[in-house]
């Protein structure tokens, strides 16, 4: 599914963009079922992600959040499940992978900086990977309007951001944008040092981030907690086997 060169890219930077994997409408079909999930859930969207007893993770100010979007819409299936994505995390984890969550994220206007920072406790110099992430563009990212920030090649040395960096919310020198119009799909291993950028525009910038990692690991969200079962029949072995549910 990958080229020898989206596979080099993808092991000397750390990142590889996919390119517009969502037509138009299929973005617009997605951004309208997020906007109806986000009047529904209201103070609750994003509360599985903070469930305590499962999830290690921070709450952000600034954002919109939704989690669990396995279970709320066959529209979601293909984010964790095309195969050009799949072959991308295999390419990074290995085979034995799994989904770890599947969330929505929207740096509103004025916010969304966030410290530059990876998705694993440890460094990992020219190891093994236990984790990578997949952005897909709900909206074109620009210079301005907090597109995600990555420096190329960090995955590949041994020490973490907040170790090497003395002010980690400042540009880094080396660091580059993920810019890329709506529709498009990055996916970075998510040992390279990334974070988001400061939303200058009056619009919220939207994304959803299917997390993957190595299947020993615990999951975000746990899937076989919250998987229902009218998902489990609508995808089937090989859907189960990705979320390990």
């Amino acid at each position: 599914m990958l080229s020898q060169n989206e596979l080099e890219t993808l092991e000397r930077d750390g990142f590889l963009n996919l390119g517009q994997l969502l037509n138009s409408e299929q973005v617009k079909e997605v951004n309208d079922k997020i906007d109806e999930l986000l009047a529904n859930e209201g103070d609750k969207a994003g509360s599985e992600l903070f469930d305590s007893k499962y999830i290690r993770h921070p709450t952000e100010d600034g954002v919109d959040r939704l989690a669990d979007l396995v279970n709320k819409g066959q529209v979601f299936d293909q984010f964790y499940m095309h195969p050009k994505v799949l072959a991308t995390i295999e390419a990074v984890i290995g085979k034995a992978f799994k989904l770890s969550s599947l969330n929505y994220r929207a740096a509103k206007p004025g916010k969304g900086l966030q410290k530059l920072h990876v998705d694993w406790g440890n460094s990992v110099a020219d190891g093994e990977y236990k984790v990578c992430n997949t952005i897909w563009l709900l909206d074109d990212f620009v210079a301005n309007n907090g597109a995600t920030r990555i420096v190329p090649g960090t995955h590949k040395i041994d020490i973490l951001p907040n170790e090497a960096l003395e002010k980690p919310l400042e540009k880094h020198p080396d660091e580059i944008l993920i810019l890329a119009p709506a529709g498009s799909v990055v996916v970075f291993n998510s040992h390279v040092w990334h974070g988001g950028t400061t939303n200058h525009t009056q619009k919220d910038r939207r994304s959803i981030h299917s997390y993957f990692c190595a299947r020993e690991l615990p999951q975000q969200v746990n899937q076989q907690r919250y998987i229902t079962a009218e998902t489990k029949e609508r995808i089937g072995e090989k859907g189960a086997f990705v979320l390990d549910a």
